[in-house]
């Protein structure tokens, strides 16, 4: 059980988060850490472990660990050893260290998205009572009423459940957040970026040094591969991949569990099998495809709006090409716990959660399309817009050690 730090200057607090993702389950922990009241509510009828793989930064671990789970995240993932660069004939451009062999004081951690969210979920069960996540719920509106949000739920067949109330409304509730649509409902959806990414996972021996991350190509076809968990017996991993194509006339609506067909992408990839790393191989062996088009949305001037606020990537949706989206929530949630020890007004806390998270996430969801579309053409080209990109999103190595 994790301590309760600054449960007694908060007690009483209520707070309902919408969404039992990544950012939603992190944000519930670090608010009971906090001293709140938190229960969880999801739309999806049961908690199952879904999608593919991600990457966890050292600036995030950093936080988890405060939580008492980077124990089970290692354990459950794979401590990236480097991050090595090829170009589309295979020939090797450049390699950084990555974590704790980057001299960082905490690792980065590569592990499958499911199996993540199930350490976060049962760490969520035992901290907040399971009678405290509840799933298939679907927000539909919210209002404030005096000091309190009152928020409206709807089940699994759109009939609408009775009112909860809360001090705040946390909305975690992805790109398609009900509740950034309400707060802006002439936005619109998704920017498209002309890229369509296949995803999968597949068992396959890995490469290079076995904990190596590796990105072949550049913005007219990628593939991006890591493995996810240790080792079997046989040597054999479970192996991460995506493949990137431009293909504008694909947009549709995102969803990591969307089937994807392998005739789309395969036949681009099948002359990229390398003495490192046999492509078309991984690809054919994939337990499933999944197909995901590329898009994030503008930073917005505001996320708190009195008793409520949003939260990762209902607040800030970025390109998949940092291995921060699941990061920059983790880092969400830790600071929007902060700022309601630091705030007795729990309206004053999520403007100063806001003040401290805005520009940092604005200026990252422009870095991942400045890097998606970058085209270093010599290492020591890579070598610097690596560098640069980690000082504007901030997972510097002096950056993270220092604060």
């Amino acid at each position: 059980m994790m301590p309760l730090t600054g449960a007694g200057r908060k007690a009483g607090m209520r707070a309902i988060v919408v969404g039992a993702g990544i950012g939603g389950l992190t944000a519930g922990l670090f608010l009971r850490r906090a001293g709140l009241a938190v229960r969880v509510f999801e739309a999806a009828r049961e908690i199952r472990e879904l999608g593919v793989g991600i990457n966890v930064l050292p600036h995030a671990t950093k936080e988890l660990d405060k939580l008492g789970l980077l124990d089970s995240l290692v354990a459950a993932g794979v401590l990236t050893r480097e991050v090595a660069r090829f170009d589309s004939r295979g020939a090797l451009m450049g390699a950084e260290p990555r974590g704790r062999f980057a001299g960082y004081n905490w690792p980065q951690v590569s592990i499958h998205r499911g199996r993540f969210q199930r350490i976060l979920y049962d760490a969520a069960r035992a901290t907040l009572g399971a009678e405290s996540i509840l799933t298939g719920r679907r927000l539909m509106a919210f209002e404030a009423r005096g000091d309190e949000v009152l928020v409206q739920f709807a089940d699994h067949t759109g009939t609408a459940l009775p009112p909860e109330t809360a001090d705040i409304l946390i909305a975690a509730d992805g790109i398609h957040s009900r509740a950034r649509r309400i707060l802006y409902p002439d936005e619109g959806q998704p920017a498209y970026s002309g890229i369509m990414m296949w995803r999968g996972v597949s068992r396959a021996k890995p490469f290079l040094t076995g904990s190596s991350m590796i990105a072949v190509g550049d913005a007219a076809q990628k593939f991006v591969s890591y493995p996810v968990t240790a080792q079997d017996a046989d040597g054999r991993a479970l192996i991460n991949w995506i493949c990137e194509l431009p293909r504008p006339d694909m947009l549709a609506p995102e969803d990591w569990n969307r089937p994807g067909r392998i005739e789309d992408f395969y036949p681009h990839f099948t002359g990229w099998a390398f003495d490192w790393c046999d492509v078309p191989a991984i690809v054919r062996d994939a337990e499933g495809v999944f197909e995901f088009p590329m898009v994030d949305r503008d930073p917005l001037p505001r996320w708190s709006f009195g008793r409520v606020t949003l939260l990762g990537d209902a607040a800030h949706p970025m390109y998949p090409v940092g291995s921060n989206g699941a990061s920059q929530a983790i880092l969400d949630a830790s600071a929007l716990a902060d700022a309601l020890v630091a705030h007795a007004d729990p309206v004053e806390a999520l403007k100063a959660y806001e003040t401290e998270r805005l520009a940092a996430t604005a200026r990252t969801v422009h870095a991942h399309r400045e890097r998606q579309f970058e085209q270093p053409a010599t290492g020591s080209e890579l070598e610097a817009s690596n560098e640069r990109f980690k000082k504007i999103v901030g997972f510097d190595v002096e950056t993270v050690n220092r604060t």
